[in-house]
């Protein structure tokens, strides 16, 4: 028995629907060859412009692509390897910079207020995304260039926090940049991020244990128990 390719499958069937398009045409269209000829025009174009849109692989890409990156700004995220390739300059700073915006201050955070909830080494979950991170930095309130701070629709004194987070691939980290309100700790879970070990030495069941030149701008985020567990 023959092998039946893929293509010549479709255009066996595209040459049997030819006959009921045609009937279809003429029967709801018009009964003039005048009229079934512009009818099986706009049919045509039609089904070009479908086939372009919804069939062609790239354009599934780029669609793909433009709502993930829409997504990732919505919730301040921005990606390492976008970062240093591709982002603006104000968006680098995410990822580190040296004018103290999104958690990157040198300045030791001591004492730590009451109304900063969360502490560095602490695992949390996004809520908007569900995302599980590490928080490796925070502020007492928003921290960012002007240009961010116009754009932001949340409150400037709500305490934020630098949390990374798994990339779409095993070797890549998202970092983000959010607000109080939008992080929840969570406990029991693990997560596996590259670069966690750059900032912790290890992880002792419920928290990420802080390196020394960490915990050293922020040494009341960790109490002399936890550090030796």
């Amino acid at each position: 028995m023959p092998e039946l390719r893929a293509a010549a499958v479709i255009q066996a069937v595209l040459l049997l629907s030819a006959v009921p398009a045609q009937y279809l045409i003429s029967r709801w269209v018009g009964s003039t060859q005048v009229q079934r000829y512009h009818a099986t025009t706009r049919l045509l174009r039609i089904w070009k412009e479908w086939r372009a849109s919804h069939l062609n692989v790239s354009a599934w890409v780029d669609w793909t692509s433009q709502q993930m990156t829409e997504l990732m700004s919505m919730v301040g995220l921005a990606q390492e390897d976008q970062i240093a390739q591709e982002s603006p300059p104000m968006e680098a700073m995410i990822f580190d910079n040296d004018q103290g915006f999104f958690g990157a201050s040198k300045m030791v955070r001591s004492p730590h207020p009451p109304f900063v909830f969360l502490k560095v080494g602490e695992v949390v979950m996004e809520r908007e995304g569900h995302m599980i991170g590490v928080v490796v930095s925070w502020d007492p309130e928003l921290r960012a260039p002007p240009e961010w701070v116009n754009k932001e629709t949340i409150a400037e004194r709500t305490p934020h926090y630098k949390v990374l987070f798994s990339g779409p691939v095993p070797s890549s980290v998202i970092i983000a940049y959010l607000p109080q309100t939008q992080l929840a700790r969570i406990s029991g879970i693990r997560p596996d991020i590259p670069t966690l070990e750059n900032y912790f030495t290890h992880f002792n069941g419920n928290r990420f244990i802080m390196r020394p030149w960490l915990r050293q701008l922020f040494p009341e985020d960790e109490d002399e128990d936890n550090s030796l567990a």
